[in-house]
């Protein structure tokens, strides 16, 4: 049996991959490593200090000053920046489209690529993001590309900020779904696409419970766990 095993998660905002990468990695007794949280709080680091989140050189500057770590407490994974947990707040809804335009940034991307190859070295771990069986973690053990329909993604997006309190329409947050995932696919650094030895799975119409209990099969299977 190998030392360490890495489960690569990818696909579109609202797919899915954490919530199940979560779920998995308790069944599984993985370390779970929510990546876009990691973009999140270098996206929430520029939104304090009211700087755009295209402004590459500005959100390039922070990075010489930003101190990021994270740890799993009970199945979620924390986070800090500058010693502050941030675990809360990086989810607004108003991150999200930093994440998504900081991660779009070359260097951003290559300041944090050693932080989460350095935790798959470490552990058995589950990670999920866009670039994780493309880029992160090339040769994974098991990739899987987790898709659902934009209305899909953007309905399951709603109900979680109506749950937290926050005020958006389902339209907006549709469009918002549709603008992030042209961001996503056509961005020069490490665009998101199903790597080519990735399982895809669509999880439009499947229960939470469902889809669980077949990756978790599946990924038995797979690594003989």
């Amino acid at each position: 049996m190998k030392e360490h095993y890495s489960i690569a998660i990818d696909g579109p905002s609202g797919a899915g991959k954490s919530t199940l990468a979560r779920i998995l990695a308790r069944r599984l007794n993985f370390i779970y490593v929510d990546t876009g949280a990691i973009y999140r709080t270098v996206g929430l680091d520029a939104w304090r200090r009211g700087i755009d989140s295209r402004d590459e050189p500005g959100v390039v500057a922070l990075l010489d000053g930003i101190r990021i770590t994270f740890a799993c407490s009970e199945g979620l994974q924390r986070m800090e920046l500058n010693g502050e947990d941030v675990t809360e707040e990086i989810r607004a809804h108003v991150i999200s489209r930093y994440a998504s335009d900081v991660s779009a940034m070359p260097p951003v991307r290559a300041f944090l690529l050693q932080m989460q190859r350095d935790a798959a070295a470490e552990n058995n771990v589950i990670m999920d993001g866009r670039d994780i069986g493309t880029v992160v973690l090339p040769d994974a053990d098991m990739k899987i590309f987790l898709t659902a329909t934009p209305e899909e993604r953007a309905r399951r997006r709603w109900l979680e900020l109506q749950e937290r309190g926050e005020d958006a329409s389902l339209e907006q947050v549709l469009a918002d779904v549709n603008q992030r995932d042209y961001n996503d696919t056509h961005r020069a650094a490490a665009p998101l696409r199903q790597a080519e030895d990735a399982v895809l799975v669509d999880t439009t119409g499947m229960t939470l419970e469902e889809v669980s209990d077949y990756l978790e099969t599946m990924i038995r299977e797979k690594l003989a766990l």
